[in-house]
């Protein structure tokens, strides 16, 4: 029988489009209608007759869930990377309802020659399609670039359902003019594209400087905060300055250069083009709260307003990588993260508590308008928590 994904959320305190041009929405209502979103407005003015669930916000803010730019997933809900189970869980539970894999580099016995790449990556495509933990969207199948990969390959791959090319420089391909030639070919097949930026993360990586960067033209400049290690300032600098991709800025990198890129973009006029993401798992540990954890570093040192700091991590990301979330939209999935002011934070609201590098805590997380979770097991409780009718 299918699920009846209809769904009113009504008594929200505060809404948060996910929007730079509008982070705050004049509406108190949000209606779902078969997993999307129906209406947005007030409760006066919407019909809410038929729907399956009815939850009463509570006063509390209401965002399009978190997305997460940079992961490194490998099979369901595990990573070798640090032999943890229910990673991705932990995540939903940090307001992260979509994540986009980077390349499933912590595969034990991960292949390197053209055939096996290629069916590895449309095996990680399929099973995250057909199971998403928890019921987070993970985009995955990251292929990694290797030297003998030829047009054929890509269109094969992309055929499959392949999205997605992983950290350029990761594979064997670490040049600039290779680079550029393979991400030419993927994107002719509608094929997304990120590259390693800064110094080696993992045995069998290395240097990924500005240069080879620039002239790869990927369509997201991954943690160009270093992953974990940094580029100089001024090669940061540089690719603030030429490039029109995401600026992606991630948890396991140099907070410093963080501030750095974020500071560079606003003065160039390119905050739409910061993207957070978490570059988990990795050697440093999962991140459960990292995105959150970015969007308040970023507004409290940054001096961002944390309605726009968290547009970073939704709206700015679904229009660079293209999704149909993160956006508070007529018609777009209906996955949201319901969050408050953590207990005892300083801040007269929840937008100047996070503003002052606190995280907020989560309430609830709703994705294709079913509730995922409910009070989050890792962030701080949360001065008020959403109920459900019938509870």
């Amino acid at each position: 029988m299918a699920v009846d994904a209809s769904m009113l959320i009504h008594n929200v305190g505060l809404m948060l489009s996910g929007k730079l041009e509008e982070p705050i929405l004049d509406a108190d209502c949000v209606l779902v209608r078969e997993g999307r979103i129906a209406a947005i407005g007030r409760a006066r003015d919407i019909d809410p007759q038929g729907v399956a669930t009815v939850v009463d916000a509570q006063g509390v803010t209401l965002a399009p869930g978190l997305i997460d730019s940079h992961v490194h997933p490998v099979v369901g809900d595990y990573t070798p990377r640090q032999q943890q189970l229910h990673w991705i869980d932990s995540t939903l539970h940090g307001g992260v309802t979509t994540l986009i894999s980077a390349g499933e580099v912590h595969m034990p016995g991960r292949p390197n020659d053209v055939v096996g790449t290629k069916a590895m990556a449309i095996a990680s495509q399929r099973w995250y399609e057909n199971f998403r933990p928890s019921g987070v969207k993970v985009h995955a199948g990251a292929p990694l670039l290797h030297h003998g990969m030829e047009e054929h390959d890509f269109k094969e791959m992309a055929d499959a359902g392949v999205s997605l090319i992983g950290e350029v420089g990761l594979g064997s391909v670490k040049d600039g003019p290779t680079a550029k030639r393979m991400i030419d070919w993927a994107r002719k097949y509608g094929m997304q594209s990120t590259i390693h930026t800064g110094g080696p993360s993992i045995p069998g990586s290395g240097l990924i400087g500005a240069d080879v960067v620039l002239e790869a033209g990927t369509d997201v400049v991954g943690h160009i905060n270093g992953g974990h290690s940094a580029l100089p300032d001024d090669q940061i600098v540089c690719l603030c300055e030429s490039c029109k991709q995401g600026l992606e800025i991630v948890h396991n990198g140099n907070e410093r250069a963080a501030l750095l890129t974020l500071n560079t973009a606003r003065e160039l006029g390119k905050l739409d083009q910061i993207l957070l993401g978490t570059d988990g798992p990795a050697g440093s540990g999962v991140q459960p709260l990292g995105i959150l954890r970015m969007v308040a570093l970023l507004s409290s040192l940054g001096n961002v307003p944390a309605e726009v700091a968290i547009c970073f991590a939704t709206g700015n990301t679904a229009r660079v990588r293209e999704l149909d979330t993160g956006l508070l939209e007529e018609g777009r999935a209906a996955d949201f993260v319901l969050f408050d002011q953590a207990q005892h934070a300083p801040g007269k609201t929840v937008l100047e508590s996070i503003a002052l590098g606190n995280l907020p805590g989560v309430g609830m997380t709703v994705i294709d308008g079913m509730i995922r979770s409910r009070r989050s097991r890792n962030t701080p409780p949360a001065m008020r928590l959403p109920t459900v009718a019938g509870d």
